[in-house]
């Protein structure tokens, strides 16, 4: 990755044999050394455990970063592994296996995920020895890296029955994906921010007025949530438990230079007072459209409808929930710690800025904490300053020979033929783009959640912009992760550049029931900052009114 001396021309040499595609969708701007050094291992891991599980035919997806960027390449199976892969498909299919990881994950893993998280989060690593913090900087990478892992292990589940309903309906009605995976609204309430915890802070809020005046008062927002959190009673107790759990996630992003929840406490009060506002439904007709659409289906096939659509209502969850309790809550952890070594670095002058600490590597953190050995302040200031002036739209789409045909699956056995239709199709929907050509005063993307909305623009590069937003704007940046679901009450419609139907962008803003395009290409690019547009997000359009 590129450090200080960074050329104006970056070089971008296939990391391997093959063709590797670059990730805008997850990774919009160059990761940190940390993440990229920490990331591939669990990553090819924890996708090699899906492949296995589920009987694919492939063997994983190894990720590789150059210069900050991720580009991805599918490993196929050993030709000796297949058959095995092939019975195992047969019995997935035959007993609904993702049922059995679903239940393993509500009872064994979310549980044993979030004690864990908390045991991490019950340390204060501001009063630990040197030499303690750096073993709890090692403490807090090993748990990211496991959870990493555990994430993409549960993808398949998390995709494979919402792709098997929309190869099936999708040919069996004609009707466009978008439109179909709005069936699954409200199966997946974790992308709508829900939570216990967040629902007991809003009773709480809402019957007792004194403590809704301080929720609604103009003051420091971190004072007013210290506040809150003191408050007598109920309300305190209440307020308190949904910042535990949810103030040391990733506000959006995935690696550790991106910032928690406390650390944007404006933002997390004005959430806190959109979900006690509350928001009006207007989508309260899924019923008639589950009806509507199961009427379009051929007679023969609407049992097998019934099926699929509850399978992919089963588990749509997961798509959000194995990231949101899993490494993001995770990578929270290691930025909190890593902050902790990065305000004493600074104390002692060691480095420029606080925050220029996730820059560095694990054993460079843990080197500048225990012994005063490592990267020097200039360089790690560098090193920062490169990741803020980059995007994904710098970097080369495809890196080696270009993409081949996809796999020809009229051979394999029905089973397996499936479920790889089914996950190509899934993937498809998390990073595909929008093709048409845009228009003067029209961009085209994909309609991700229906419904029409107009107001303005409020162009955001990175959570750390977040603070801009205000109630009833159109959010307009690269693309977003599940965690970013907390600040979704604030917004009127979202746009993202990168992104397809099942990204995390699009599934947000469907489970809220905002106006969402998604996969423009260039939105942040074409519309300004303020500007008035209006998203239609059944047409995939926005409008540039102006």
């Amino acid at each position: 990755m590129a450090g200080s001396d960074v050329a104006t021309e970056l070089s971008f040499d296939p990391p391997g044999p093959g063709t590797w595609t670059l990730d805008p969708v997850h990774f919009p701007r160059p990761v940190t050394r940390y993440w990229a050094e920490t990331h591939p291992e669990p990553f090819a891991a924890g996708t090699h455990d899906m492949a296995s599980f589920f009987g694919m035919l492939i063997d994983g997806i190894w990720t590789r970063y150059l210069n900050g960027f991720a580009y991805n390449q599918t490993q196929l199976v050993e030709d000796a592994e297949v058959p095995r892969r092939l019975a195992r498909a047969e019995e997935v299919v035959r007993n609904k296996l993702w049922r059995q990881q679903l239940r393993d994950w509500e009872e064994q893993r979310k549980p044993a995920s979030i004690a864990a998280h908390r045991e991490i989060q019950a340390v204060e690593p501001d009063g630990l020895s040197d030499e303690q913090l750096a073993s709890y900087l090692i403490r807090c990478r090993d748990h990211h890296a496991a959870m990493i892992r555990q994430h993409m292990a549960h993808t398949g589940s998390a995709v494979v029955p919402t792709g098997d309903f929309l190869v099936h309906v999708s040919e069996w009605t004609g009707r466009p994906p978008a439109q179909l995976l709005g069936l699954l609204r409200g199966s997946a309430p974790v992308s709508a921010g829900s939570s216990a915890e967040l629902e007991r802070c809003v009773r709480a809020l809402r019957d007792d007025r004194s403590a809704l005046a301080v929720l609604d008062s103009q003051g420091d927002p971190a004072e007013l949530l210290a506040s809150l959190r003191a408050y007598p009673g109920e309300v305190g107790e209440a307020v308190s438990g949904y910042l535990a759990l949810v103030g040391f996630r990733l506000l959006d992003g995935f690696d550790i230079c991106e910032p928690l929840a406390l650390e944007l406490p404006d933002a997390l009060l004005r959430a806190i007072s959109g979900a006690v506002a509350g928001q009006a439904d207007s989508e309260d007709d899924l019923e008639d459209r589950i009806a509507d659409t199961r009427d379009s289906v051929p007679a023969e096939h609407r049992a097998q409808f019934d099926d699929l659509l509850g399978e992919a209502r089963l588990t749509y969850r997961l798509r959000d929930e194995r990231g949101v309790y899993s490494d993001i809550w995770a990578s929270g952890l290691m930025r909190r710690a890593a902050l902790a070594a990065g305000r004493r670095l600074a104390g002692d002058g060691r480095i420029h800025d606080v925050e220029h600490v996730v820059d560095a590597t694990i054993g460079e953190m843990c080197s500048l904490v225990s012994s005063s050995v490592g990267p020097s302040a200039d360089e790690l200031a560098s090193r920062a300053s490169y990741r803020a002036t980059h995007t994904a739209k710098t970097a080369p789409p495809v890196l080696g020979p270009p993409p081949g045909p996809l796999p020809d699956t009229s051979g394999l056995p029905p089973d397996a033929a499936r479920l790889m239709h089914a996950i190509g199709f899934a993937m498809g929907s998390i990073f595909g783009s929008a093709e048409p050509e845009h228009e003067e005063n029209v961009l085209h993307g994909l309609g991700a959640s229906q419904g029409v909305y107009e107001g303005p623009a409020r162009v955001v590069s990175g959570p750390t912009e977040f603070g801009r937003i205000l109630e009833g704007d159109v959010l307009v940046t690269g693309a977003t992760s599940e965690a970013f679901n907390i600040l979704l009450p604030l917004l009127g419609a979202i746009v993202t550049d990168s992104g397809g139907l099942l990204s995390h962008s699009a599934i947000v803003a469907r489970e809220y029931g905002i106006p969402g395009v998604v996969g423009t290409r260039d939105a942040t690019d074409r519309i300004a900052d303020g500007m008035r547009v209006r998203v239609d997000g059944e047409a995939g359009e926005v409008t540039l009114l102006s």
